[in-house]
Order: structure tokens, then C-alpha cells, then sequence
């Protein structure tokens, strides 16, 4: 309940109305779940805005991946990650165990899930495209016939930058690519993910940037 006030009363005004939003191909967003939601990562507005994206049930089974040890480190951020946001916190660490590291999103996702992942893992220079981290590959290799949605936002690393406190309110555009599923392969699969954001980000450039 407090997580569908937060949202009806606050977040979504704030995105519609104070930065703008520009949504391109938003028929291609799944109604339902399973399916995983890969996305660029610049600022913390990032998993707001798409969070902002679903409605309704859609909404209820949305839920971002994100760090625990960052997430989780008081009670205060732990209450308002897990309670309001609605997280999945994933500890990071170097380990082989990635099915046991993902168990909670596999859980999740066999609930019928709408994941939301960051392939870069932390949040990178505003507007630019860090390299991305496989832990994804093995994460899917566990749902091979879950679809993965790329989508590229643009505008929030101006609006919030890492390392900022200060909103600035900023056109944003949001670019959502066609649906691809997982490859047994992980070089193939990293350039199809890698091809799939550059493309949407090129899509960004030429039309308005």
C-alpha cells in the first residue's frame, strides 16, 4: 500500500510533470512477467523512472535489482529499499555460486517477475555506457526462455549525477529495444546485449540529441 501511494501521489508527478518524459516504443514493455528489464545506469532517478513505467498489477511485480551492501547498510535505507522500493538485494561479491547469488531474482522471476537489472553494475558517467558486466549471462542461463527488454534512458546523468544531491530538472528520453533471449554462449550473448544498447543509444542520438 505505502508503495502504490509513494508512487501515485509523488514519484510518477515528479516524473511526468517535473523532468518530462519522452517514452519511444512503449508497446514493446511486457503487461506481465516473467521478463527482465536491462537498463543503463546513471542515476539513482534511474530505477524510479522505470519503475514508473508499469501500472497496476504490472507494477506490483516490478522490482529492481540492487545492491545490498549499499542498500541494506541501516535500517532506515533498508526499510524504505525493501518496504517502499521493493528490492532485491544481491551482496556483491566474487563468487562462482551465481546461481546462489541470484536465488532471490529466480525466485522471483518463477513468480512471474518484472526484473529490473543494471548489466553495469554501479552507476557510471552521466550519459555514457560503461562496459557491462556478465553476471547476467549466468543469471539468465538459469531462465534461458525469460525475454530480456534493453532500455536506454537518457537525460537523468544531467537531471542527478552520481555523486550529486542536487535535482535539476532535465528532458528525459527513454528508449525501449525489442525483446532477446539468451544465448548459450556468452560472448555471443554479451555482443547481442552490448549491440542491443548501442543501438537504442544511436536511435537516441539521431533523432534528438
Amino acid at each position: 500500500m505505502m508503495r502504490n501511494i509513494l508512487f501515485s501521489i509523488l514519484v510518477r508527478p515528479l516524473i511526468l510533470f517535473i523532468l518530462g518524459l519522452n517514452i519511444r516504443h512503449y508497446e514493446r514493455l511486457p503487461a506481465k512477467g516473467p521478463c527482465v528489464i536491462i537498463a543503463n545506469h546513471n542515476s539513482h532517478l534511474d530505477t524510479l523512472v522505470l519503475m514508473s513505467l508499469f501500472k497496476g498489477r504490472s507494477f506490483s511485480k516490478t522490482r529492481p535489482v540492487a545492491a545490498g551492501d549499499y542498500f541494506m547498510r541501516n535500517k532506515y535505507l533498508k526499510f524504505f529499499s525493501t518496504k517502499v522500493m521493493n528490492i532485491i538485494p544481491i551482496h556483491r561479491k566474487i563468487t562462482k555460486d551465481f546461481r546462489g547469488m541470484f536465488e532471490p531474482v529466480l525466485e522471483s522471476l518463477d513468480e512471474d517477475g518484472i526484473i529490473i537489472l543494471f548489466p553495469e553494475g554501479s552507476r557510471g558517467e552521466a550519459e555514457q555506457l560503461s562496459k557491462y558486466k556478465s553476471g547476467i549471462y549466468y543469471l539468465m542461463r538459469e531462465r534461458p526462455d525469460v525475454p530480456i527488454i534493453p532500455v536506454f534512458m537518457h537525460g537523468l546523468g544531467k537531471a542527478l549525477p552520481k555523486g550529486s544531491k542536487v535535482f535539476v530538472p532535465f528532458f528525459v528520453d527513454v528508449l525501449i529495444g525489442e525483446p532477446f533471449n539468451y544465448t548459450d554462449n556468452r560472448k555471443v550473448f554479451m555482443e547481442t546485449l552490448n549491440c542491443s544498447m548501442d543501438k537504442l543509444q544511436e536511435e537516441g542520438r539521431f533523432r534528438s540529441w
